[in-house]
Parts: C-alpha cells; sequence; structure tokens
C-alpha cells in the first residue's frame, strides 16, 4: 500500500495552498516579485520552482522555504485527526490556548502584513 504521506512535493500546489490560508492574494506576490498576476498564476501550476524564486515568495509570505517544500494536506488531515479523536471514535476538542487568543493573534498577523504591504507601495511610488 502507498504511504501517502511520501509523496512529491508539488511547489506550486503548496504555494496557493498556503496563500490561501493565509490570505495572500497572487496579485501581491507576483507586484513583489515583479511579474504579472497571470505569469504567477503560471508559476503555481509548476510542480518544481527554482529554489531563487521559492526564497523570495516564502520571504514574501513570512514563512519558511521548508514549508512551502513540505506541506501536505495529508499531513495536516493527519495532525488534524490525530489531535480530535481520543481512539475511541468520540471527538474531543481541548485546547491548550485561548481561541479568542489566537484570533486576535492572527488579525494583528493580517493587520501587520497588510501595513508592510502599504508601506512597501508607498516606498515604491515615492522612489518614482
Amino acid at each position: 500500500m502507498e504511504n501517502k504521506l511520501s509523496h512529491k512535493a508539488h511547489h506550486g500546489q503548496n504555494i496557493r495552498r498556503l496563500r490561501d490560508i493565509l490570505g495572500i492574494k497572487q496579485d501581491t506576490i507576483a507586484f513583489a516579485l515583479d511579474m504579472t498576476q497571470q505569469n504567477f498564476s503560471h508559476l503555481e501550476q509548476r510542480p518544481k520552482i527554482d529554489s531563487e524564486i521559492l526564497e523570495k515568495i516564502a520571504e514574501i509570505m513570512k514563512i519558511p522555504v521548508e514549508t512551502i517544500e513540505n506541506f501536505s494536506d495529508d499531513g495536516v488531515i493527519n495532525i488534524i485527526s490525530s489531535s480530535l479523536h481520543n481512539g475511541s471514535g468520540s471527538v474531543i476538542y481541548n485546547p491548550a490556548f485561548n481561541p479568542l487568543e489566537k484570533v486576535i493573534e492572527l488579525y494583528d498577523k493580517i493587520i501587520k502584513s497588510k501595513d508592510d504591504e502599504i508601506a512597501f507601495l508607498r516606498n515604491l511610488l515615492e522612489k518614482k
């Protein structure tokens, strides 16, 4: 039987999934890479992306390159599944954190990301 976790990484799909999770639009990354949104869309369809471009994308998304290289839906599902089931078939949910604090933390990251994006765009406009 094939082990679902031993898959070959598809860099483009992983970037798209992570970008969706982080709420980052193609336009934002394309602009930072000095390419069109259409070209970035084509990039997301490629199974293997040059390490230099991968590093730039990871920096823009503020995640490690390894996250893009190793991201897997199966891995995420396994982590969630093993976290929520206690083996008896019943679902348990006992977070070791305050969910409201995590929501606030997420909003803070989103706001910081947007502030960084605005600062980047202002800086770019000032240079013109």
